[in-house]
């Protein structure tokens, strides 16, 4: 059985999706996978401000798929954004060349099995907030969004020992 975490929505303010994606250093040739993407913006933003080759947000929640669809559609990225409905634990990474996620520390935890086994040495994941235990991270950024300041971990796949 697949164990299924809840982790409360509570969307990324602009200013760190964009930092995320900055310190990742996405670009044209990337494949972006957003774990839990909400209403789809670190997807959308990776497509129309990063020009990814393709970005994947993985949502449970049938509102978010339903808002993050609709997001696609008003931001034009249809052809360069797919929104899946299911358990991020279930879904193959293999492809993505990086992995964003705002999860907890627990999850994380959880996940960093299946990201050491399905993703490949260079591959960029970046947390939003919560670190991955154990790992040790490339870059940690302070951002301001006016309101609090968040935390950013960069973890490059080989290199996070």
């Amino acid at each position: 059985m697949t164990y299924t975490p809840h982790v409360p929505y509570v969307p990324t303010p602009d200013p760190v999706v964009r930092k995320m994606l900055e310190i990742a250093k996405v670009g044209p040739e990337d494949i972006v996978y957003d774990l839990g993407c909400g209403d789809g913006r670190i997807v959308i933003t990776a497509a129309k401000d990063f020009n990814v080759k393709k970005a994947v947000g993985i949502d449970i929640n049938d509102e978010r798929i339903k808002e993050a669809s609709e997001n696609v559609k008003k931001n034009g990225v249809e052809g360069k954004v797919t929104i899946e409905k299911g358990n991020f634990f279930d879904i193959d990474l293999s492809e993505a060349t990086v992995v964003t996620m705002f999860l907890l520390t627990n999850v994380n935890e959880m996940l960093k099995p299946k990201l050491e086994k399905e993703l490949k040495p260079g591959t960029r994941v970046v947390s939003h907030e919560f670190e991955m235990r154990g790992w040790t991270p490339k870059e940690v950024v302070k951002v301001e969004d006016g309101n609090m300041n968040h935390i950013v971990y960069l973890y490059v796949i080989g290199e996070h020992k």
